[in-house]
């Protein structure tokens, strides 16, 4: 049976504001949505809340940047320091700022002054960044505590079990998929519970079901984990 080929799991899907699942952050994804030129926003909250797939939803629109605690300081600081000839992006993105060195704290507070400086200009940009706390709480050099909090500031809260059932049935109905209410729950209870990671999990079980023939059921979803041909998150 040609199962490999069918089974190989397709990466998750890259983070779009489209394909983000609000639940009760709503407001936040209407804030990331409208951000305009000369806007800013903070967005904190616990690992898994989904912060950085809005600043990668962000910065996946024209023109966009998205830059985190991983990169060179240097990247933050030539964007910071670029000459009035230089066009600024439209938007950038700066994640993980609670992960970030001297360097690079320095250079975000000057870009947060560079964002001030333009945002009544032709220049302006919109500047979303996020940390794992809220502004005052973050383990940062004082006055770029106070700038995470000039704008727009919202925390986000994880994804209920309730919010997570509802996303797995959408988008099972959306492939046509016959799936029982329990089969989401037992994913649910026993796998990985990143919303991203299930809906790969979701996919490898939909073509382990053609390549079966067999409909999706729990014992499937266990057949399919205890095979050593799958691949699953």
């Amino acid at each position: 049976m040609t199962r490999q080929l069918l089974l190989d799991v397709l990466p998750a899907p890259a983070p779009t504001l489209q394909n983000y699942i609000a639940g009760p952050n709503s407001q936040a994804l209407a804030a990331a949505i409208g951000l305009e030129p000369g806007r800013a926003l903070y967005l904190w909250g616990a690992a898994g809340c989904g912060r950085s797939h809005l600043l990668r939803g962000l910065a996946a629109l024209p023109g966009a940047v998205y830059i985190d605690a991983s990169q060179d300081p240097r990247a933050l600081r030539r964007l910071a320091d670029a000459d009035s000839a230089t066009p600024m992006p439209p938007r950038i993105a700066v994640d993980d700022v609670h992960r970030m060195s001297d360097a690079q704290q320095a250079a975000l507070f000057a870009l947060y002054n560079r964002w001030r400086e333009c945002a009544a200009t032709s220049r302006a940009f919109a500047l979303a960044v996020a940390g794992d706390r809220a502004p005052l709480s973050m383990p940062l050099r004082e006055d770029l505590r106070t700038r995470l909090g000039w704008d727009l500031v919202f925390r986000l809260e994880p994804l209920s079990d309730a919010d997570k059932l509802a996303a797995l049935a959408t988008q099972a109905a959306e492939r046509g998929l016959q799936l029982a209410p329990e089969v989401i729950q037992w994913m649910l209870t026993h796998r990985e519970r990143d919303i991203r990671k299930l809906a790969a999990l979701l996919d490898a079980l939909d073509r382990y079901s053609l390549a079966t023939g067999r409909a999706i059921t729990i014992p499937l979803l266990r057949a399919m984990l205890a095979d050593p041909d799958t691949q699953t998150p």
